[in-house]
């Protein structure tokens, strides 16, 4: 094997091990997404799990309509700070990627 394939190969597995200590922080990384200005917050992971829902008291007294859409508001807005969340947290490793011969990783745009 080359000097430069054999690089090519370890720079490969460093990104690796990269790759999965980021997944692993992302697992224990919490958002919070909102809605109604703040009387529902759905609390996530970086995995996308729902870790608790918060209402406030004041709007259990609405329709349950309206509670629906307020709570999928909340979590919507969870997945949305989430996905913002992970795309940072492996940009980097992203960027280092494209040293890899333009091979495409389903994590990269």
């Amino acid at each position: 094997m080359t000097d430069s394939m054999s690089d090519l190969l370890k720079q490969a597995q460093k990104m690796q091990l990269e790759l999965t200590q980021k997944q692993e922080e992302m697992k224990s990384v919490e958002v919070t997404g909102s809605s109604g200005a703040g009387l529902i917050c759905a609390v996530m992971n970086g995995c996308h799990n729902i870790i608790r829902i918060n209402i406030d008291k004041s709007i259990l007294t609405e329709d349950k309509e309206v509670l629906e859409d307020l709570l999928a508001a909340a979590v919507n807005d969870a997945v949305e700070k989430v996905k913002k969340n992970n795309e940072s947290a492996v940009s980097g490793l992203a960027e280092n990627l494209n040293l890899l011969g333009g091979i495409k990783f389903p994590f990269q745009k």
